[in-house]
């Protein structure tokens, strides 16, 4: 699939994500009805831009993307839900579907973002192994459909390049400068998100270790 030439649009993009997100986070609840898949693409938190999608924009988005094998309806349920398509429709594996759909959700991240935000998704083993399926999706050959990802500027001063996905289409040289370069309260947020995770993974290994002693 080419996204390059058929690129998403942001809505697209968003119903998409986010049924591949609850489909790892609330199995018990998916597939999903419109009405929590309209929740689920307004909701607030994990969700860069937020959006205020109405129903009829989620069922006309549902739609098109079922028209490109994206999504499809589950039948024989009273009320119509609906699941996604993407590993099998795009071909990529289970990890590189978890970095897709955490990129489309929030934003550009780094490898390490992407590590500690992908726990619910997918367990990476360290920011190696991301780094490798993201280097992979950025080296996809034209035949599959050309690259799903793209390493973005080093911003000045930053540690980490960012990446950003392509499903929405190839990224312009401005778009790329100023996904790299965002605004410094969102890098500190982000920042603070990934320092914040990984003290309370390092509390929980402490407070498992204790009480086998």
């Amino acid at each position: 699939m080419d996204f390059t030439a058929q690129p998403l649009t942001p809505t697209q993009a968003r119903v998409l994500a986010t049924l591949m997100e609850k489909a790892r986070t609330v199995p018990d609840s998916y597939p999903l009805s419109l009405n929590s898949l309209q929740l689920g693409c307004n909701q607030k938190t994990a969700r860069d831009p937020v959006m205020n999608l109405s129903e009829a924009e989620v069922a006309d988005t549902l739609d098109a993307l079922r028209e490109r094998s994206l999504v499809v309806e589950v039948s024989g349920a009273r009320v119509a839900r609906f699941e996604h398509n993407f590993q099998r429709a795009v071909a990529v594996p289970e990890q590189s579907a978890a970095l897709l759909g955490l990129l489309v959700l929030r934003g550009p991240q780094t490898a390490a973002e992407l590590r500690l935000n992908t726990e619910r998704w997918y367990k990476f083993l360290d920011v190696a192994s991301v780094e490798a399926f993201l280097d992979e999706l950025q080296e996809r050959s034209a035949d599959k459909g050309g690259p799903l990802v793209q390493r973005l500027p080093k911003a000045p001063g930053a540690r980490e390049a960012r990446w950003a996905h392509r499903l929405c289409g190839e990224l312009s040289a401005e778009a790329m400068t100023s996904a790299a370069a965002a605004p410094a309260g969102d890098g500190r947020v982000a920042a603070l998100e990934v320092r914040v995770a990984e003290l309370e993974r390092q509390l929980a290994a402490l407070q498992a270790a204790l009480g086998q002693g």
